[in-house]
């Protein structure tokens, strides 16, 4: 999984950076170890973020957190900070011998969505896959246009649809990994 936090865009649909913030990094990490994914991409140009993102994981690795909870410390160890998403596909191409499928998330609708059971059958398959979320109001364009499939977004049963990032992480990962099918 990868959290791209640039180029994201803002309320008004303008590209923008977002700032990292440690419930998604901590929610993320901890739905992400419970589903076994092998991997969390922390994806962010900002120095300044990167250097929080590093805090946050050394104090859970060997800081005072690593003590106090170390379920806490297992999760966030599956991130993986990277500066772009050409350099996290060339990380995951590297790891697998093999570049990902990337599929995006979106609350947005399109024409072209790839169902949550045809996800299931990609992540069951040989090649890797990266699945993309964003940050402040989604993905930039760019980001959904380069990629090779936009997933449905989640509905629920009102007109509202602007979950919390780490909220729709959880949803997507019980959608395609929960061993449990009801």
């Amino acid at each position: 999984m990868g959290l791209i936090h640039h180029p994201v865009v803002d309320k008004n649909g303008q590209a923008v950076s977002a700032a990292v913030t440690a419930l998604d990094l901590h929610d993320i990490a901890r739905a992400g170890k419970t589903f076994g994914i092998s991997g969390f991409y922390v994806i962010t140009p900002l120095t300044d973020q990167q250097d929080l993102v590093q805090r946050i994981l050394e104090h859970w690795d060997t800081g005072a957190g690593a003590k106090y909870n170390p379920d806490r410390r297992a999760a966030l160890s599956l991130i993986r900070l990277e500066p772009s998403l050409k350099k996290t596909i060339a990380d995951v191409t590297q790891k697998y011998g093999q570049a990902p499928l990337t599929v995006v998330t979106s609350a947005r609708m399109s024409t072209k969505n790839l169902s949550y059971t045809e996800l299931r059958e990609f992540c069951a398959g040989d090649k890797p896959v990266l699945l993309l979320f964003g940050t402040a109001w989604g993905l930039a364009p760019e980001i959904i246009e380069q990629a090779d499939h936009r997933l449905s977004p989640i509905q629920g049963d009102s007109e509202y649809n602007h979950l919390a990032v780490r909220s729709a992480a959880s949803i997507i990962l019980d959608r395609i990994l929960s061993p449990c099918r009801i």
